[in-house]
């Protein structure tokens, strides 16, 4: 599916590494303040997920029905979600307000890393992954006029995008790797699998603890007891397990 709406943004195809510098900040007093908060197609990680349903205190399903759409990733099968806009004039993100965005210790990590684009891509052999940046930038954006330096490096640190991607590791694994599969079909139950366990964290904990789970798959007792109650231990535990289960066990590393 195409993006919906029009933009101004022009991605820039320089790619960046940790220290490459730049200047930048957004602030309420710059003239563009939240004009990048509209017209825009979020894809949230499950991270995200995690930190923005415990934010506002509902369910994970509750959060998926009111604040996001479904769609599946292209070249692949899998599904992603994509935060929904507001039906208004200029189609605002649902988390927006004249102070700025109000869930902003919890956005999610595309917007942590902006102006800066990530992308990840592989490499042969598979398991290979290169990790690359790049500016993005738009016509109303006041924010590279500002004084204050970065590096890469020094933004994804400040802005906490490196946690997330810790957090998302296993998922961007699985979504490279079947990329560069192309279309070979996982199965309708391991798509429903991975959609709960990615998306939908609270239906996944009933699942590990209400069936036959826990009786089929050799888990650490340590670890069951912090997916109890933890979002993070049962996200990591069910990344980890949901990408066994489309790719199996990684390999050894080639002897050099």
């Amino acid at each position: 599916m195409k993006n919906k709406f029009p933009s101004d943004k022009v991605i820039q195809p320089l790619q960046l590494s940790g220290s490459s510098p730049f200047q930048f900040r957004c602030h309420k007093g710059i003239a563009c303040f939240n004009k990048c908060c509209s017209k825009i197609r979020i894809f949230l990680t499950p991270y995200d997920i995690v930190r923005m349903k415990n934010r506002l205190q509902i369910s994970s399903a509750e959060f998926l029905e009111r604040y996001t759409y479904p769609q599946e990733l292209e070249n692949t099968d899998l599904p992603v979600v994509i935060l929904k806009m507001n039906d208004d004039e200029i189609k605002s993100c649902p988390f927006v307000s004249p102070e700025g965005c109000t869930l902003y210790t919890d956005r999610p990590v595309t917007c942590r890393y902006y102006p800066i684009g990530f992308a990840a891509m592989k490499r042969a052999p598979v398991r290979e992954q290169e990790d690359f940046y790049f500016f993005v930038r738009e016509d109303h954006c006041r924010g590279f006029e500002e004084d204050t330096e970065w590096t890469v490096d020094s933004w994804r640190k400040d802005q906490e995008a490196e946690l997330y991607d810790r957090m998302n590791r296993d998922w961007m694994e699985i979504l490279l790797r079947k990329k560069a599969m192309g279309l070979a079909q996982a199965t309708e139950r391991s798509l429903q699998l991975f959609y709960m366990v990615c998306y939908d964290l609270d239906s996944f904990r009933r699942f590990v603890f209400e069936s036959a789970f826990l009786e089929n798959f050799k888990v650490d007792p340590e670890e069951v007891e912090k997916m109890r109650e933890d979002d993070v231990a049962l996200l990591l535990f069910g990344l980890h397990w949901i990408r066994e289960r489309l790719f199996g066990k990684d390999e050894p590393a080639e002897q050099s």
